[in-house]
């Protein structure tokens, strides 16, 4: 009589000083990537971006790569410096009020000043690809030459992500490609926001899907708004 193998779970322990090396070398192209993604495009919509909803100054749009979906909002926020809206944008423990379907959001690790690993947890009520899903990811925040913030997010790979913390036995390990922030500073003390996600449902993405993470990227822009509108300016503090 034979029984079936356990499934295998496979981790991996390294040193934090080469978690740090991957988690460097693996940002510089996240950073990139976002930089890329927030260059207005004024030619005829030859970059692959196809805008979904244009309204109140914000713009949602969405690329497709094979199976991967990237998913663009971008808005200016007038009277509001890039360092009140990152102040607010990057306060983990002020996430949920920004993002409902976020149960639960702590530091895992600090890797350096601007090097942090996070698990991120959404509950059963969130929306498709989030719901019932933990996230450990990296953030990295880079200051660019010009005074562009960004912020950097990404899952890490998942034998490196079940060392540092075992998934929880309810929760499904989910898979955040990449995402993040792009900050510009305007001449008047405001400033142009890009927020990058992408997503790989591995397939089609249904139209409901789309509609629905439309209506949270809105929400999510909204909550920001107020948030980074009521943080204290630098000459206030």
């Amino acid at each position: 009589m034979s029984s079936s193998p356990a499934p295998c779970s496979r981790s991996w322990s390294i040193s934090e000083d080469s978690l740090r090396r991957y988690v460097q070398f693996a940002s510089e192209s996240c950073i990139q990537e976002l930089l890329a993604a927030s260059v207005t495009n004024k030619g005829n919509g030859n970059d692959g971006w196809k805008v979904l909803t244009l309204e109140n100054g914000v713009e949602i749009s969405k690329r497709r790569s094979d199976s991967l979906h990237t998913f663009r909002s971008r808005w200016v926020l007038r009277s509001v410096s890039p360092q009140q809206f990152i102040t607010v944008a990057n306060a983990i423990d002020a996430a949920k009020q920004w993002d409902s379907d976020l149960v639960e959001a702590r530091y895992i690790k600090d890797l350096e000043d601007n090097l942090s690993i996070i698990r991120l947890r959404f509950g059963d009520n969130s929306k498709p690809l989030f719901r019932n899903r933990e996230f450990i990811v990296y953030e990295r925040r880079e200051t660019m030459e010009d005074g562009t913030l960004v912020v950097a997010v990404a899952s890490l790979p998942k034998e490196i992500a079940a060392g540092l913390h075992p998934k929880q036995s309810n929760a499904i390990r989910g898979l955040l490609l990449q995402s993040g922030w792009v900050v510009e500073k305007l001449e008047d003390d405001s400033c142009v926001v890009t927020y990058v996600v992408q997503l790989d449902p591995a397939g089609w993405l249904p139209k409901c899907f789309v509609n629905r993470f439309n209506t949270k990227l809105v929400m999510i822009i909204e909550n920001l708004k107020k948030l980074a509108q009521a943080c204290p300016s630098e000459g206030e503090i």
